[in-house]
């Protein structure tokens, strides 16, 4: 699917003249009918339209080779703030593929520069024989033939980009459950080694179904970007270097059990000397103290009598 797919993609987005960098890229759509948000953020190509309701956007007609695309057009920036720092995003769409006896293509979220033939697609596939990838290794499929979901069933779909760790997860559940605690699959995408030279990329949801007349629709789409927190370093961990310093990291995890146990010591011996001291001063203290003799034993002073006479007499 992706090479033949994303090809057509690109030569198709290059016409778009109405594609804008702008530093708000997020959105939601519940429902896709024509509103002026509509309109300025949204463009749609193909055989993409909205349904008579406006419930959803219907990307593939009922008939072979057709194929539909609905795509943002505004830029989502790689590096936001001061100091610059590679932003986040996630996007939640619902969705479903009619069933049928043909080989079509599904759905896929796709990330593109305007500039560059590369692409990244994250593809929802129902097709028996798509053994297809990218040239460029940034295509990631999920089957939903062998899981089971190709009959027409609601599905939604949650995909997270976290830029510290250059991680990008992705989670799949049937419309009306709960978003799943584990991704369905997860995979490292470098983003901007992939644009080298370029400031912001674009987000779109295509379908094409090949020689059978699945029918795609989808019914909301949401978007969203976000920074990096400052206190959070500027580069993911690098996986490679941390098994290199293994040694390294096992001798600072000992060093530091280490002076925790004598920390611990030593505030032990300080305590205890502590204590000791302020017993042995309350203990001077409290036997200096003189007895008190009750006051019936008090010595009570002689008296003599004066009418006594003199004994010498």
């Amino acid at each position: 699917m992706s090479s033949r797919y994303l090809l057509i993609l690109y030569f198709f987005t290059i016409h778009l003249k109405n594609l804008t960098a702008a530093s708000n890229s997020s959105f939601y759509f519940k429902n896709f009918t024509h509103t002026s948000s509509f309109d300025s953020l949204l463009t749609l190509s193909g055989d993409a339209r909205v349904s008579t309701d406006g419930s959803s956007l219907q990307l593939t007609a009922p008939f072979p080779s057709s194929a539909g695309r609905v795509i943002c057009n505004n830029a989502v920036q790689f590096y936001s703030g001061n100091p610059r720092k590679l932003v986040s995003f996630s996007t939640y769409f619902s969705f479903s593929i009619s069933s049928d006896s043909g080989n079509g293509n599904g759905l896929a979220f796709i990330v593109f520069s305007d500039d560059k033939l590369k692409f990244v697609s994250v593809e929802f596939d129902t097709s028996v024989d798509n053994k297809d990838d990218d040239a460029n290794g940034n295509h990631i499929g999920i089957d939903l033939l062998k899981l089971g979901l190709n009959n027409g069933t609601r599905l939604q779909v949650w995909i997270d980009y976290e830029s510290m760790s250059r991680r990008l997860e992705v989670r799949l559940s049937k419309f009306g459950e709960n978003r799943p605690l584990d991704p369905i699959l997860f995979q490292h995408v470098d983003l901007p080694k992939i644009w080298p030279e370029n400031e912001g990329f674009f987000v779109g949801l295509s379908s094409v179904n090949r020689n059978s007349s699945q029918v795609c629709n989808v019914y909301s789409w949401s978007f969203k970007n976000r920074r990096a927190p400052d206190w959070m370093h500027s580069e993911p961990l690098d996986p490679s270097l941390l098994k290199q310093g293994g040694d390294k990291v096992k001798a600072d995890k000992k060093s530091d059990c280490v002076m925790r146990i004598l920390s611990a010591l030593i505030l032990g011996i300080g305590l205890g000397a502590l204590g000791s001291f302020v017993g042995i001063f309350l203990w001077t203290i409290l036997s200096k103290r003189q007895p008190v003799l009750p006051e019936e034993y008090a010595m009570k002073p002689v008296v003599h009598d004066k009418g006594l006479p003199n004994a010498k007499q």
